[in-house]
């Protein structure tokens, strides 16, 4: 009965890549920089402004971006292969010092939304992923539920660690931080080639 609603290797999946692709820990450092000048009470509402922009922004495209697909003519395979070639640039940038450099904190006034809430935790990376994922469900219902709960878990996630981000970056430090988002890196580069894959497969069977 349950599987007819949710499935839980999609909803395991969905989470884990997501979350590899926003990355949190990596965004400790850039959400300090940008809110340094901010009291308390400030960083705990730009940080929940910009897990709840995040969350909105993936979600809508999560709903929606069946039909975006169906009306630009897209297939399922083609978004898997492209989504794959885009999480692996991603992964690329965790991978070198690109993604060292943050975004320009003098880019708007309210930084919790912009660059923080998007691009930086709701970009193109984790939108492909939160589309393919429903796109791969055996049921529309499936696959929405499935990730919308793991949209959720995840966004959970987040706004715990931007929450704490001064107590993360006092005890992990500069450097175990750079650790882990290379970390982050490698697997979602892993995540990226497994998806290129299966992407070229299911055109190849729906081709010929």
């Amino acid at each position: 009965m349950l599987d007819a609603v949710i499935s839980l290797p999609l909803l395991a999946t969905s989470f884990t890549t997501i979350l590899v692709i926003q990355d949190p820990l990596g965004a400790v450092p850039i959400f300090l920089s940008l809110t340094g000048w901010q009291s308390a009470r400030e960083r705990a509402r730009s940080a929940a402004q910009a897990t709840f922009l995040s969350f909105s922004v993936i979600l809508v495209f999560t709903f929606f971006g069946r039909y975006i697909l169906k009306f630009l003519g897209i297939s399922v395979p083609a978004l898997q292969i492209s989504g794959g070639l885009l999480l692996l640039l991603v992964a690329l940038e965790l991978l070198t010092d690109k993604a060292d450099e943050g975004p320009d904190p003098s880019a708007t006034a309210n930084v919790a939304l912009v660059p923080l809430g998007t691009p930086l935790l709701a970009g193109p990376g984790a939108i492909v992923a939160s589309m393919v994922a429903v796109e791969s469900a055996s049921t529309a219902t499936v696959g929405w539920v499935s990730v919308t709960v793991a949209i959720v878990l995840t966004h959970v996630v987040i706004w715990a660690t931007l929450r704490a981000s001064l107590t993360l970056h006092r005890v992990l430090g500069e450097s175990r931080i750079l650790v882990l988002t290379r970390i982050f890196g490698l697997l979602l580069a892993a995540i990226a080639v497994q998806m290129i894959g299966d992407g070229i497969t299911a055109y190849i069977q729906e081709t010929f």
